[in-house]
């Protein structure tokens, strides 16, 4: 549960400009409340808390503006295709910012490291990071992003161009391909969202 410290009628105004609904508070303590997606934001004297299962949206708007960010991604199939998993990781110089994990249905192990990519990616923007180091283990996900690797298959295509929009709305961005060993965590949430 994100707690920000900041002067709440500024947090209002930024919310108000991200499009986000702001109402009175439900007791005498709230200032006010914002819903957006799967959280809410309270504000009380000198701070917004945070609640919910989605609170990146919110907290992103909440928090400055810029800074860099190394974002690890994972996705992973059982079988090809087959039941499929995407584990995401943002880390920035103070630790880890936000992760997650979530299934994505039955698709390829490629699609869904696209499908990871693009989560961890959406999710930098809404944290409004101004810059991404995006490092993951799919050597094949990362050179067709690059432009260094064709992408034949039309659905690999398409989330390729996804990608590359989102990469779009950074100041500055790179993509690296990483041994598994170093993206052991983004592969840890992908792993326990099967499980769940």
């Amino acid at each position: 549960m994100p707690v920000i410290e900041c002067d709440v009628e500024t947090a209002r105004e930024r919310l108000e400009a991200a499009g986000i609904a702001v109402e009175t508070g439900n007791t005498d303590h709230e200032r006010w409340r914002a819903v957006s997606e799967e959280a809410t934001a309270v504000a009380y004297e000198g701070k917004v808390v945070i609640q919910g299962a989605e609170p990146a949206r919110l907290e992103g708007v909440l928090r400055e503006e810029g800074g860099r960010a190394h974002c690890y991604f994972d996705g992973a199939s059982r079988g090809n295709p087959g039941p499929a998993a995407i584990g995401w990781v943002i880390v920035d110089g103070s630790g880890i910012v936000a992760e997650g994990g979530e299934r994505v249905g039955e698709t390829t192990n490629n699609r869904a490291e696209y499908d990871a990519l693009v989560r961890v990616l959406e999710c930098a923007a809404d944290y409004g990071f101004s810059v991404v180091a995006v490092r993951g283990d799919s050597q094949l996900v990362v050179e067709q992003v690059r432009g260094a690797w064709k992408t034949n298959n039309p659905a690999l295509r398409e989330r390729r161009v996804r990608v590359r929009e989102l990469l779009d709305r950074f100041d500055d961005w790179s993509i690296e391909h990483v041994p598994r060993e170093v993206n052991e965590r983004a592969d840890a949430r992908a792993n326990e969202a099967f499980d769940e």
